[in-house]
């Protein structure tokens, strides 16, 4: 079995065959979708989509790129939504220097805010961070100091703070933000092929970080892997993830499978299906 940690299922690209996603995923071996919102509107529909399906669940948070129309009301409803029992996450939230979509000072406060509701309401926080590392971990590494008791009791999720999704860097960051209690998840791109003498950056990071600290996700509908390459992603592809990670760390698929499996359902208080 395995977990896709992060698809955005409320795109308007599923709504004519819905159900029929669902199915593919089931029956690919996927046994949970956390579809994460990116402002208020989108955390609204994920919650509305994990009541309805038993697979799915749902994170809530304001994406840096909608930052700047963040308002007191709009995060205090967020919050609010953050109670529903099928809500695992406070996402995805972070930085994006790439785009910036919305004013780098607003972005951080923005996020820093975020975190501090993670922390009121003792839930891991997804984080998306683009060309902005060095305040994104300087930020997440103030936030870890200070809320000394976020995170840190009750098993299984003890001390696990968050995931940094898509992971945007090198071995190096990835050891630094694993100390801090953070996973590492992988999506499409590890699968990609480069041209000759061009590394494939992430496959160097998954062949170089241990399995324990790795969860999978399509990004769905953003990033299909191959061999479905330039169509439209959905959960059921994340078996190719999985694969191409265990090729790559020369393990099994299945232990890569339990493992990224275990680790997703620690750090979002999962319980396996019946």
């Amino acid at each position: 079995m395995m977990i896709d940690t992060h698809a955005h299922l409320f795109f308007e690209e599923y709504r004519s065959d819905f159900d029929e996603m669902i199915s593919r995923a089931s029956d690919a071996g996927v046994e949970a979708i956390i579809s994460p919102g990116t402002d208020l509107a989108t955390s609204r529909m994920s919650v509305e989509l994990a009541d309805r399906y038993a697979m799915v669940y749902a994170c809530v948070g304001m994406h840096p790129h909608d930052a700047a129309k963040a308002t007191e009301s709009g995060l205090m409803e967020i919050e609010a939504l953050s109670h529903h029992p099928k809500v695992v996450g406070i996402g995805e939230i972070g930085l994006d220097y790439h785009y910036d979509y919305s004013p780098r000072e607003t972005q951080r406060t923005v996020f820093r805010a975020q975190i501090d509701m993670a922390v009121r309401r003792d839930l891991p926080i997804v984080i998306h961070s683009r060309e902005a590392e060095a305040d994104t971990v300087g930020i997440v590494e103030h936030a870890t100091s200070q809320a000394g008791g976020w995170r840190r009791s009750g098993i299984p999720h003890a001390g696990t703070k968050g995931v940094f999704h898509c992971f945007p860097r090198d071995t190096d960051l990835a050891e630094r933000v694993i100390s801090l209690g953070f996973y590492i998840s992988i999506p499409g791109p590890v699968t990609f092929s480069t041209r000759p003498g061009k590394e494939n950056r992430m496959a160097g990071v998954v062949a170089a970080i241990p399995a324990d600290h790795i969860l999978l996700e399509t990004d769905s509908p953003y990033l299909t892997p191959v061999p479905f390459r330039g169509k439209r992603n959905e959960p059921s592809f994340l078996v190719h993830i999985a694969r191409r990670i265990a090729d790559i760390q020369r393990r099994p698929f299945e232990e890569i499978c339990r493992m990224t499996t275990l680790n997703a359902r620690n750090l979002f208080n999962l319980v396996p299906p019946v």
